[in-house]
Formats: C-alpha cells, sequence, structure tokens
C-alpha cells in the first residue's frame, strides 16, 4: 500500500471544530458580549448566567453587588405585600419578560436590562440639612452602587404600578418598563422618576 494510501489520521480532540459549551441565562441568554456605556457603574451591574444564589451574598454588605443584576431584580420584584418571599413566581416573571423584550426588540434582553438600570440611575439627589431648626434641601452626587439600586427600585416600582388591579399581566409590564428604559423614554415610569429626582436636585443647588 502506497503512502497515498494509507487513511488520513483522526482529527485530534480538541479542535476548532468542536463547539464550546458557554453557561447562559435561563437556558437562552448570553451573557458574555453585554456592553456598558456607564463607567461608574460598570463595576456594580454584574451580568452572569446565575439567577438565584441562595442568599450567598447576604452574609456581608454590600457583596449584593457581586451577584447578577438579574437576581437583583428578580428580589426587588418580590419586595411587595403580594409577592413576598415567592422567589420562583419573580423568576418565571423575569424569565418571560426576557422572552417578549426579544420578541418586541429582537435585542439580547440582558444587554436590555443593563441599559435600562444605567438609564434609571440617577445622578443627583437631595437630602435635608438642618440650621438652626430650619430644613433646608441640598443637592448631592449619588454613589454608583446607590443609582444601581434606586434604578432596580424605580423599575420594580413601574412594574407594580402597571400591574397590580389592572388587565396588564407582571410580565407584559415588566417588558414595557425594560424597552422604554433602555430607549431612555422619559414617559416610562423608571426615567420619569429618575429626571423628577435630579429636577429637584438641580433646583436646590
Amino acid at each position: 500500500m502506497s503512502a497515498d494510501d494509507a487513511p488520513e489520521p483522526d482529527t485530534p480532540a480538541g479542535t476548532d471544530d468542536e463547539e464550546t459549551a458557554v453557561a447562559q441565562l435561563f437556558g437562552q441568554w448570553d451573557v458574555t458580549n453585554v456592553e456598558f456605556s456607564d463607567p461608574s457603574t460598570e463595576r456594580y451591574i454584574t451580568v452572569t448566567p446565575i439567577a438565584h444564589t441562595m442568599g450567598r451574598h447576604s452574609e456581608k454588605q454590600f457583596k449584593k453587588s457581586e451577584i447578577s443584576i438579574v437576581e437583583r431584580l428578580i428580589n426587588r420584584l418580590m419586595q411587595t405585600d403580594e409577592n413576598t418571599g415567592k422567589k420562583q413566581l419573580a423568576t418565571t416573571i423575569v424569565k418571560d419578560a426576557f422572552e417578549i423584550v426579544h420578541e418586541r426588540s429582537d435585542e439580547n434582553p440582558v444587554q436590555v436590562l443593563v441599559e435600562a438600570v444605567e438609564n434609571s440611575a440617577p445622578r443627583e439627589e437631595t437630602v435635608r440639612l438642618k440650621y438652626g431648626g430650619i430644613s433646608v434641601p441640598k443637592a448631592v452626587d449619588v454613589a454608583p452602587q446607590r443609582r444601581v439600586d434606586q434604578a432596580l427600585k424605580f423599575i420594580a416600582d413601574g412594574v407594580y404600578g402597571d400591574s397590580f388591579k389592572t388587565t396588564t399581566d407582571a410580565e407584559d409590564a415588566l417588558a414595557q418598563q425594560l424597552i422604554g428604559a433602555a430607549s431612555n423614554d422619559v414617559q416610562t415610569y423608571s426615567v420619569n422618576q429618575k429626571e423628577e429626582k435630579e429636577r429637584v436636585a438641580a433646583a436646590a443647588r
């Protein structure tokens, strides 16, 4: 048998032909190519494929910033009288909302969430200072971590207001909030609240 007739060796393992398995959020959303436009909050917006860490972050103050922004949104949605402790229900709402976001915008819903948080995070707010028994409002800059906290609060409040005692489902309300905030639509509750806080702060400078 000549050299030309010899069988070719098997392709070695680990070549480029093999697909690398990448963990995805809810088994379908890629979290590796998410882009950030706000450098101040980037450190506090963590994106991971894990949506439930079983409360591991509760052992240390401020460790919440190390868990996924998606899980933080889920936890925020639980902070109502009706949904307290219903983690599975809140997770299902977010999962269904992400599918609606993808259908309507044809974008990665994780990227949409990050943009919504960045656009809903207030940069200024007011505090009360007392001078001789008189309270005077004073404008102050908002810390990056608090900016993210406030953005999640505004988004959750908007979902609650749009879906409680209405015909709108919670997942549909959440999808509307995320899409509107991601496009910086001032008609969206979370963006409107951010603009209001900054307007009041500007008047108190």
